[in-house]
Order: C-alpha cells, then structure tokens, then sequence
C-alpha cells in the first residue's frame, strides 16, 4: 500500500468556505438561533470539499476507482474516444462523495479532449455522451491505453482538470475536481478483469476496480 496524502479540505473550496465562515459568523451575532440553518449549511459544504489520504493498492496491474461513489455500468460498448470495442465501468457520485479524482493506473497522458454540453441527470445513459465531459488518454507502460472522462451532471456546472497530454502520471494522483455530483466514466481494453461489481460503492484510490492483463 502507498498512502498518499491531499489537504484534509480540496483547495477547490477554500474561498467559498472562507465566505460560508464569515456569513455564519455575522449570522451568529445578527440572529442568533437562527443561524443554525446557516451553520448546517456550512457543514455540508465542509464536507462536500473534504479530501481524506487514500491508501492505493500496489496490485500488479491493478486500474484503482478514479472517483468515489455507486458503479453504475459495466457494459462492453465501442470506446468514442480510440474507436475500439472496449469494457465501460461507469461510477455515479453524489453530494456525499468524495469529489477529487485520481488517477487510476499508472502511465502517460496522450490526450486531453473536452466538450462542452449539457447538464441531464449524470446517472443518465445519455449523460455519457450528450453532457459536458473532459476525457484523458493514459497509456502504460506496457502499451495499454485507458480512458477516465469526468461527466458534469445535473447540478454540477464545473469540472476542473489539472494535467495535460505529455504529463507522467502515477496511480493515486490527485488530476481533478468536479463540483456537486457527476460522474467518471472507464473504457477499459477488452480484455481486463473486472473486480468491481454493479452497484457497488468504491472509494476513489482505496479499491481497485479492474487488473491489466
């Protein structure tokens, strides 16, 4: 296991906790009881942005979940992006997720495409093609190539992306953010195990949800 570490709290959500902080602080001395509603509401920002350390498996071959949340498909599909008949594993966050995704295996970006689109519900089949989404092409070391694409759904408007094509990248790094429940989407060579299972819940870098052959 490589624990990696991130700040408790995803910079992504300092500034708006900053001002959630002063807004329940002045509502305190304004108000008084009253300013419980603005406090639970600061709770539940404090932890949407929460970014707890991941322990990552060092399995051979292992592809880690990318996201935290419900894995909602797994379907063998035409990959739109490398135009191969490839495995789609599709996880669905929500509020409660943890909302900074990693990278799942280790290797090299080739390729960074973003689309803007709309913003149906990210538990929509349609959502994986008709939605705004940023996809990335990893390839291994060994030559396999994976595809993450990062979904926007219906209440997040903002999907944040850190690393670019030419960028090494290691299993377990931190490469974006998505505001308010989405989802990530997989495509996966043909001929991966697959270890996760529909409807199970899998923590981003903890589980691993497919082996390389």
């Amino acid at each position: 296991m490589n624990l990696k570490t991130y700040p408790v709290i995803a910079r992504e959500g300092w500034e708006r906790l900053a001002i959630g902080l002063i807004v329940c602080l002045f509502a305190s001395f304004t108000i008084g009881g009253w300013s419980v509603l603005f406090w639970i509401g600061f709770a539940f920002m404090l932890q949407f942005f929460r970014d707890p350390p991941r322990r990552i498996p060092d399995d051979s071959g292992a592809i880690v979940a990318p996201a935290s949340g419900k894995v909602i498909r797994i379907e063998q599909v035409d990959d739109p992006y490398l135009d191969r008949p490839c495995t789609k594993v599709s996880i669905f966050m929500n509020v409660f997720s943890v909302h900074s995704n990693l990278i799942p295996v280790e290797g090299i970006i080739k390729e960074r495409w973003y689309s803007p689109g709309k913003f149906f519900n990210a538990a929509l089949d349609k959502a994986s093609t008709d939605n705004e989404r940023n996809a990335l092409w990893l390839q291994t070391e060994n030559g396999q190539d994976i595809v993450f694409v990062q979904v926007a759904g219906l209440i997040a408007r903002r999907i944040l992306c850190y690393v670019e094509p030419g960028d090494e990248v290691d299993i377990g790094d931190r490469y974006g953010f998505i505001r308010f429940g989405s989802r990530v989407d997989l495509y996966l060579p043909q001929d991966t195990e697959i270890k996760a299972s529909l409807g199970q819940w899998v923590d981003s870098g903890n589980d691993i949800i497919a082996l390389l052959n």
